[in-house]
């Protein structure tokens, strides 16, 4: 009999030829758990998914009573459902003003895919300007405005008339023009290694854009709902976009996304065609049930604020002659190492010591830090002291003591 292991790996497919290969058959807060009882502090929370934890209790009664309830009923926008209707209404409430429609699809990649109809529908334009070292999904839309080459050449043909800009360059913004139907851009860079914005340059784009005509979409996918010490990034930065990107952390660990925006806007999805974007399961209710209930949890017990002095324990805590830098706001951040060989040893040997980490895309001397934002000074005090001899023993490895 094959062992899940052997199942895995032949019936699965794989996204690269050297998986983590960890098999997890039970997670609860920060915590995940092997087969043999072995368990493992989860520092990048399913790739800030995660927020509120594993099997936080709130998220998992509101997913069995919807069960209980009722499941798939129709394709998306047909049928009123009360858990879609109660979050896209919490979510209003919390964002500015204008961003009040959302639009519930399954994912980021599928956010990003409706994001960029939306754009070229509203302004008729088809110009579309992103970011180099900028991640937006993987499907041929995202894909055709992602920020590097290595990964889009490949499957190239991709969508035409894209551009892409410099992050932090005042210059690259001359490329926004009035064919530009969008410019769409992460708040902060995650991929790139946690790249923060620099002398107002997102007020700058804001600025631009509102002189040629050209939608703004941020792309909170992995900063919003308290990832950076504020509930999203726009908090943190005080620009507002035209079209608001969320995945990840919306479904409260369930799959999820959505793109928002106004009601004027967003109506351009409605006719000439009608249908203008459809999806089967997205805004499904258990999904969006979890959704809530999440969101409410990191409100209540004001986990976006807490961050900011977590962030400080692990930044001061993390003191190691293979550390040069440490970028970052909140609990997303980049841990830059000596090499990318060293990088590389310590993500794959962290289980070994009881952590999950991950890499960065577009950035390979450094790994990443983004536990659950319920982490608490004693889980993390737990996490530095593993972490130290993870890369004490990178140090004697790499004969550099």
């Amino acid at each position: 009999m094959l062992t899940n292991r052997q199942l895995f790996l032949h019936n699965l497919g794989q996204t690269s030829s050297a998986p983590m290969m960890l098999e997890i058959v039970r997670a609860e807060g920060i915590y995940m758990f092997g087969p043999d009882g072995k368990k493992y502090l989860d520092l990048i929370s399913g790739v800030s998914v995660c927020n509120v934890g594993h099997c936080h209790p709130e998220v998992v009664k509101a997913v069995k009573d919807q069960v209980d309830a009722y499941m798939h009923l129709m394709v998306y926008g047909e049928i009123i459902q009360s858990p879609q209707v109660k979050y896209a209404e919490r979510l209003a409430e919390i964002l500015p003003e204008k961003l009040n429609t959302c639009y519930f699809v399954n994912s980021g990649s599928e956010a990003v895919e409706g994001a960029m109809k939306l754009a070229k529908r509203f302004t008729g334009r088809s110009r579309i300007i992103s970011f180099r070292n900028s991640y937006h999904g993987s499907t041929h839309g995202p894909l055709s405005i992602q920020g590097s080459e290595f990964y889009k050449t490949a499957f190239r043909p991709l969508l035409p008339d894209t551009y892409l800009a410099d992050f932090n360059n005042i210059k690259s913004i001359d490329l926004i023009d009035n064919k530009t139907a969008c410019v769409i851009i992460e708040p902060i860079q995650a991929e790139a290694g946690v790249i923060c914005p620099e002398n107002d340059f997102l007020g700058k784009v804001r600025k631009r854009c509102d002189e040629t005509g050209a939608l703004l979409i941020f792309d909170e996918v992995q900063t919003g709902f308290g990832r950076t010490g504020f509930m999203f990034a726009i908090d943190r930065y005080g620009v507002k976009p035209d079209i608001l990107l969320l995945a990840k952390a919306l479904g409260g660990g369930m799959p999820l996304g959505a793109f928002i925006s106004s009601n004027e806007i967003m109506s351009a999805l409605i006719t000439d065609p009608p249908l203008g974007h459809i999806t089967t399961f997205g805004g499904h209710p258990v999904c969006c049930a979890a959704g809530l209930a999440s969101l409410n949890v990191i409100i209540k017990e004001n986990l976006a604020e807490g961050c900011n002095s977590r962030s400080v324990l692990f930044k001061n805590g993390l003191d190691h002659p293979l550390i040069s830098e440490i970028r970052g706001e909140g609990l997303l951040l980049a841990v830059k190492l000596a090499s990318p060989e060293i990088t590389r040893f310590v993500i794959s040997h962290a289980p070994e010591y009881g952590l999950i980490l991950d890499y960065f895309l577009f950035c390979n001397d450094a790994f990443k830090i983004a536990p659950p934002l319920i982490i608490s000074p004693d889980e993390i005090s737990l996490a530095l002291s593993q972490l130290k001899k993870l890369l004490d023993y990178a140090m004697i490895s790499f004969k550099m003591q």
